[in-house]
This record gives C-alpha cells, sequence and structure tokens, in this order.
C-alpha cells in the first residue's frame, strides 16, 4: 500500500476526478433516476423549498411551477405520481438553477438522502453525499481561513448509523 495515500487524499482524488467527468447536478439527476417515487417527491421538495414561483416558471418549461401551483406553497408535498412525470433533465436543470439561489439546499441533500433506509443501498447517493460533505467542508474552511466564524450545525433528529456526518449540514 502506498504511504501516501491518505483517506483524505483519497477522497479529494475522488471528488477531483468526479467534479471533472460529472457536475454536482447530474450527480443529482442519477440519483433522482434510480431513487424509488417516495424519494423523488422527497428530493423534489428540497429542493424546491428555496425558489420562488418566479423561478420555478424559468426552470425546465414550468413544469415545476406547476407543481408548486398543484401542491401550494405552504404545504410543498410532491405527489408520487407527479414526481414519476419529472424527467431527470428537469432535475439537473432544477438542480442547476437551485445551486445559484442556495448552495446550502443543495448541500442539504446530503441529509435527505442519509436519512433515507431507502437510499442506503445506492452507490450514487453515497457518492453524492460523500461529495456535498467534502464541499460544505470545504466551504466552511475557506470560511474559517478569511477570519470569519462557520455557522453552527447541529442534528435536527436521530439519524441512521453512519450518517452523523450529515447533521453537519443542518445550519443554525
Amino acid at each position: 500500500m502506498n504511504s501516501h495515500h491518505t483517506p483524505a487524499s483519497a477522497l479529494s482524488n475522488l471528488t477531483s476526478c468526479q467534479a471533472s467527468e460529472i457536475t454536482i447536478a447530474q450527480l443529482v439527476g442519477q440519483v433522482y433516476e434510480s431513487a424509488p417515487a417516495t424519494e423523488r417527491s422527497h428530493l423534489l421538495e428540497h429542493l424546491l423549498r428555496p425558489l420562488g414561483i418566479l423561478s420555478l416558471v424559468a426552470v425546465a418549461d414550468g413544469i415545476f411551477a406547476k407543481l408548486w401551483f398543484q401542491c401550494g406553497r405552504q404545504d410543498l408535498q410532491v405527489r408520487i405520481e407527479d414526481a414519476q412525470n419529472i424527467r431527470t433533465s428537469d432535475v439537473i436543470a432544477l438542480v442547476d438553477f437551485v445551486q445559484q439561489v442556495s448552495v446550502e439546499a443543495v448541500d442539504g441533500l446530503a441529509q435527505v438522502l442519509t436519512a433515507s433506509p431507502l437510499m442506503a443501498g445506492s452507490g450514487a447517493a453515497a457518492l453524492l453525499v460523500t461529495v456535498l460533505l467534502h464541499r460544505a467542508r470545504t466551504r466552511r474552511a475557506g470560511t474559517v481561513e478569511a477570519g470569519n466564524q462557520p455557522p453552527r450545525a447541529t442534528p435536527t433528529r436521530e439519524l441512521p448509523r453512519g450518517a452523523a456526518e450529515a447533521a453537519e449540514l443542518r445550519i443554525l
């Protein structure tokens, strides 16, 4: 075994390789495509929360604005049959847009995925969680280096075993 390869360097190499070959939005699209219908709904609900109606009209030919009007803003619950009608390309467009508005919302997908027993076996979900956690830590480290205090993180509920890192993404 090469002594120069540490878990941190392996993660860095993995995320560097991943970033050059596939975007986070595309990885979310892969996770969405392989997710069960109920998890698709949860992913969409999480991604739609930070956006207003005007934003949603501009993404994916307004398909998400239609969901917003059907569900209502106060009680945003995407129906399973609606989630099944959303194409992977639409989700990729949505993630690209959400990242411009709220990187934290996309990073929060790690918590959504780790809280789901149905997603525990997904390789794409595991890779996405790893990349999102690494990105959040890197951003926090940059904040500390710039002289700002990083946001405090606390878990909001008991997470499945092995998912404690995702709790770091729940920002106060």
